[in-house]
């Protein structure tokens, strides 16, 4: 399983237009985009997750810098989330 970001998605778009358009290289296991925590906007990124590895190398390399809805995709593989320090919320 590949886990592949998104950015600079149009706000416009949901995730099945996301799936749409990665399913012309390949299967496409999952979309999720990612929502700000306190109001529930779209933040304008997500993730595609692909079963295919070669599959998943093909959308990477066809899609990043495309225009996609009047923006520019960045598309690469995901990397791992690095660890953050635990938020302090005293003021």
């Amino acid at each position: 399983m590949t886990q592949i970001y998104v950015g600079n998605i149009p706000y416009g778009k949901d995730e099945n237009d996301l799936k749409d358009l990665f399913g012309q290289y390949g299967e496409v296991s999952s979309v999720k985009f990612v929502n700000d925590k306190e109001t529930g906007r779209f933040r304008g990124f997500g993730f595609v997750e692909m079963a295919n590895q070669d599959e998943a190398n093909k959308a990477i390399t066809a899609l990043e810098g495309n225009d996609f809805g009047g923006r520019t995709l960045r598309v690469n593989e995901a990397r791992p989330r690095a660890p953050r320090p635990p938020r302090n919320d005293r003021w």
